[in-house]
């Protein structure tokens, strides 16, 4: 198995990310951020739902060069590994060391443990810059700025994301619904709100382009529902506060509309993807 690349960078050393252990600020110059998902890491990597191809094609489809791509706030990989079906080089930087320790490996890809506002990446040497699901955890005028800096003109910023789930039954999605909101939902971060409006509202530094929709679909059982829902920022939060897994009292409910475990039913996430390019 190839195993992952992963350095740490600081954007005060270099502008070449060098090892771990030659950063010569480490601690000093990393940036603080919100760490809601490294002690979930592992879960994370097994229960995230997997986003659409199309996403992928279009994006190469619009940039001039296939060079090199940065995948900002990576976290298990996911994009990342989608990404290097298209592109010749990609780096997947994440603030979080256990998300990169729990990457995708794969050749065409080197992780590093970096901010998404300092990069480590060499000014206008980036052809996509992406950010899947975690747009709303960056500092927005830090990183546009950092984007901006190592993009290559022509070069494309694409960011998605995707909110409540809908799962097929009445009955069953009305209680992932009232688990979503009621339950859980005074125990999410201040920051979901943006994920909950589709980051409209946002001001993009780059000419806007119009891209397809997009949604996310899966067919899963039971339990890997309720995996899923515990890898929610929200319900890790509600466990750390209150000394109790509300998924059990969920199973519960949902096991009277859904009394087979292994019978998997049809999920569907709308997709919001917004892009533009550095002209």
């Amino acid at each position: 198995m190839i195993r992952p690349v992963t350095h740490r960078v600081c954007g005060a050393c270099a502008s070449v990310p060098e090892p771990a252990a030659a950063c010569r600020q480490d601690v000093q110059c990393r940036m603080e951020f919100k760490d809601h998902f490294s002690r979930l890491a592992a879960e994370y990597s097994a229960f995230r739902p997997t986003y659409p191809s199309g996403i992928f094609e279009y994006l190469a489809g619009v940039c001039r060069q296939r060079q090199l791509a940065w995948d900002c706030a990576c976290g298990n990989g996911q994009a990342t590994v989608s990404l290097a079906g298209h592109f010749q080089q990609v780096i997947g930087t994440d603030a979080s060391e256990k998300q990169i320790a729990a990457a995708v490996p794969h050749s065409g890809i080197t992780y590093r443990v970096a901010s998404g506002e300092r990069s480590g990446l060499a000014s206008s040497s980036v052809d996509l810059v992406t950010v899947a699901q975690a747009l709303h955890w960056l500092d927005l005028p830090l990183f546009f700025a950092e984007v901006a800096r190592v993009l290559r003109p022509g070069g494309i910023l694409a960011v998605w994301t995707y909110g409540p789930l809908h799962i097929e039954g009445t009955e069953t999605d009305r209680l992932i619904q009232d688990f979503y909101s009621a339950i859980v939902g005074p125990y999410w971060p201040p920051e979901r709100k943006l994920v909950d409006a589709g980051y409209q509202g946002i001001a993009f530094p780059f000419r806007p382009l119009e891209p397809p929709p997009f949604d996310m679909r899966e067919r899963w059982n039971r339990d890997r529902l309720l995996g899923y829902v515990r890898t929610w920022s929200a319900t890790a939060r509600y466990v750390e506060r209150n000394a109790l897994d509300p998924v059990v009292a969920l199973e519960d409910r949902l096991a009277s509309g859904w009394p087979d475990r292994e019978s998997p039913r049809e999920i569907l996430w709308p997709l919001t993807l917004r892009v533009s390019c550095k002209d």
